[in-house]
């Protein structure tokens, strides 16, 4: 079936409370993809971002993000007052700004689920959330860095976390009620408007977050708990020291004696949200890059094992349709592979493809797969054309027709590939202004959010006659 989607993080959307969520502003968004005739909405992880913003660095992989929850609803659904909101206005997306808002509102109405909601029975069917809970009461009072924290605490002794305060924890496992709640209502509203949602599931974790601290033995830490080497990728035209992720690096002869279970659980927690999900660094499944622990950057790592075809196989589960291989980067034909033997959909990307050798030219590009103008790491489609010398611009129209956005959208609709999903930002036309992020950089990402009212009933016509001329 060829369908084409957009690709829209929620904390991009329009709204009142300094970020978007998953309330009214997501409605509008699947209401404008079935007016257009888009059938899936791709979206990144949703779990809490770090301090930067961003989402593929948080501290659970298995929470939603609190900045997620819909005020909106709150009041909709009872748990809050209209006389106790306030708002913040439109603004770029500012974590400390968002936070210091949001936070007295969400505590107040968790206060109210904590009372009225049999919480035991919730966290019973998502035993993740106490681990959660407990790391976000002690992340409150001694900071993130539990490597840090008194032994007790460090090595989860049983007496230490028993004596730990409930009112704090059962505080958090409300938050997750609520976004929990609010996630099942998008769902519904997705699936009666016939748009498929798509997410995003990393396989590493965080070396402060919750899910290290829970299960240490799965990790390569040292005797302190600092992972020994962490993850990245080694030195490009585009980043010449490499990018140091920091993430700790699988311990894999444990993962396998628990039978792949922690990612078991974290491919069916994915897979209760989202129809079908991205796997981002899939060639970390043959080989990841090793850096060591205290280096300053990516450039003296080496290449080491992968989390390899066990792991892929206990997350696939023989439900190839549900997955996407992220697979960029330095492909090597055992990543090709791999992907290949389970039947995943990989992912080909315009702005990549406008050098004859390279495997994202159309010549190339084959219908099990999913095309891209751009992803969320790329400039917009209109900053990358400006930023293009003339002999690329050259290029670009020899194969697109002309070296415009709205051609390369098009370019996009009309591509081999049975998916076609275009960012939002390309749709609209908007400049590197727009930009989301920029892959190596710490500062200035995460912060864009649509304008209000861009979704509009004129666009989502253009949008329809495009994809009814490709098939779509």
């Amino acid at each position: 079936m060829r369908r084409g989607g957009l690709l829209l993080h929620p904390t991009s959307l329009p709204g009142p409370h300094g970020i978007g969520d998953a309330g009214p502003a997501a409605r509008e968004v699947l209401a404008f993809c079935e007016s257009a005739g888009l059938r899936v909405w791709q979206m990144l992880p949703i779990g809490p971002p770090d301090a930067h913003g961003s989402p593929y660095a948080s501290a659970s992989a298995s929470a939603i993000s609190p900045s997620l929850i819909s005020i909106d609803d709150l009041v909709a659904d009872g748990w809050l007052r209209p006389d106790e909101v306030v708002e913040l206005g439109h603004l770029e997306v500012d974590l400390e700004t968002v936070h210091r808002h949001k936070a007295p509102m969400v505590a107040l109405a968790a206060s109210r689920v904590a009372r009225s909601i049999d919480l035991d029975k919730f966290a019973s069917r998502q035993p993740w959330t106490r681990t959660w809970a407990q790391w976000v009461t002690l992340a409150e009072a001694y900071g993130t860095d539990w490597t840090r924290w008194e032994d007790g605490l460090r090595h989860r002794d049983a007496d230490a976390l028993a004596a730990l305060p409930e009112g704090p924890q059962g505080a958090a496992i409300a938050v997750q009620w609520l976004l929990h709640e609010q996630w099942q209502h998008l769902i519904a509203e997705a699936r009666s408007r016939g748009v498929a949602l798509w997410g995003d599931l990393p396989i590493l974790s965080e070396a402060d977050g919750a899910d290290v601290w829970e299960r240490q033995d799965l990790w390569r830490l040292d005797a302190a708990g600092r992972p020994s080497v962490v993850s990245g990728v080694p030195p490009d035209a585009f980043t010449p020291k490499g990018q140091r992720w920091g993430h700790p690096l699988p311990h894999m002869a444990a993962h396998e004696a628990e039978g792949w279970a922690t990612l078991r659980a974290r491919r069916d927690l994915a897979l209760s949200r989202f129809d079908a999900v991205r796997i981002d660094h899939f060639r970390g499944f043959c080989g990841l890059w090793e850096v060591p622990g205290d280096a300053p950057d990516a450039r003296s790592g080496r290449w080491g094992a992968g989390l390899g075809d066990g792991a892929l196989t206990a997350i696939v589960a023989g439900e190839p349709q549900r997955w996407i291989a992220e697979d960029l980067g330095v492909i090597t034909p055992d990543v090709i592979a791999l992907r290949d033997r389970h039947g995943l959909p990989g992912m080909v990307v315009l702005q990549f493809g406008f050098d004859e050798g390279s495997e994202h030219h159309p010549s190339r590009h084959r219908k099990h797969q999913v095309v891209y103008t751009g992803t969320h790491d790329n400039d917009t489609t209109a900053g990358w054309l400006t930023s293009l010398d003339a002999e690329g611009r050259r290029r670009v129209a020899a194969i697109a027709g002309h070296a415009t956005v709205d051609d390369v959208v098009e370019m996009a609709w009309q591509a081999l590939p049975d998916t076609a999903i275009v960012p939002v930002q390309d749709l609209l036309g908007l400049g590197s202004e727009a930009r989301l992020n920029v892959p190596g950089q710490t500062r200035g990402n995460w912060r864009w959010r649509l304008p209000r009212r861009a979704l509009d009933g004129p666009l989502a016509q253009r949008v329809r006659d495009s994809l009814g001329r490709a098939g779509r």
